[in-house]
């Protein structure tokens, strides 16, 4: 891990960047939760956002958290999930993204990011974006090294309404070069009757996406990342329908 610089933040990121379940388990897969925490320090006064607004897709992934721990224990594979919120910094945005650290999300402005001096914004990747990526690619080196199959699984939700207009979709699959691996994935889907589609609501960009280019494609390792409309992710009984229906597929 990076040292921390000096920065008006220092000393507030005392948690762990990550937390890490099954780290040695057998199953090829490993599920990446970049998006699963709301979590802001208190110091920060929710970067200036309302409590609403801080609860908000904006501020995490809802629900994506409790499918990823949910298929972790269905399939026996590791998950490595966020325990900061994506407003302090995207842990699945390449550093030079725009929005890497958002000072606009949606319809919601991010006043506590506006005008950010240098030095806290790299305090937050020292502190959050570095050991998450390092330790990701640690878990995918060990088991390479060891001659072990990997694939990689990004679980995230999208919501219901963008900008006010309705998503019919009910759940993406994204790739890039894993065309493969994602097509038959889609078809399942399809056959369930669900209302699936490759590469929707969002399409993988090596210049706005981290995960799938920089851990799976530029590696040739196999990478999606599943995507699950919020409002079916509410209870913990649909969060169990949605592993058993996705499990079998990974």
């Amino acid at each position: 891990m990076h040292a921390c610089i000096e920065s008006p933040e220092r000393g507030l990121y005392r948690e762990p960047a990550f937390d890490i379940s099954r780290e040695h388990a057998g199953h090829p897969v490993i599920l990446v939760c970049e998006h699963a925490s709301a979590h802001i320090p208190a110091p920060l006064q929710r970067l200036g956002l309302d409590a609403r607004a801080a609860e908000e897709h904006i501020a995490w992934d809802i629900g994506a958290l409790a499918l990823a721990r949910q298929l972790s224990e269905q399939l026996d594979a590791t998950l490595i999930s966020a325990n900061y919120s994506r407003l302090l910094i995207d842990l699945n945005r390449p550093l030079a993204a725009p929005d890497s650290i958002p000072e606009r999300s949606e319809i919601y402005d991010v006043p506590g990011n506006r005008g950010l001096h240098e030095a806290t914004r790299q305090y937050r990747r020292d502190c959050l974006f570095t050991p998450f990526h390092e330790r990701l690619a640690e878990l995918i080196d060990t088991r390479l090294a060891a001659g072990r199959p990997v694939r990689i699984v990004g679980v995230h939700s999208f919501t219901p309404l963008y900008f006010g207009q309705p998503r019919s979709l009910e759940v993406g699959v994204l790739h890039g070069r894993a065309e493969a691996y994602a097509t038959p994935m889609v078809a399942a889907l399809a056959a369930l009757g669900l209302q699936a589609a490759a590469n929707q609501p969002y399409e993988i960009d090596a210049l706005g996406d981290m995960t799938v280019p920089f851990h799976g494609d530029r590696r040739g390792i196999d990478a999606v990342l599943i995507e699950v409309r919020n409002d079916l992710l509410r209870t913990a009984d649909a969060v169990r329908s949605w592993s058993e229906v996705l499990a079998p597929l990974l």
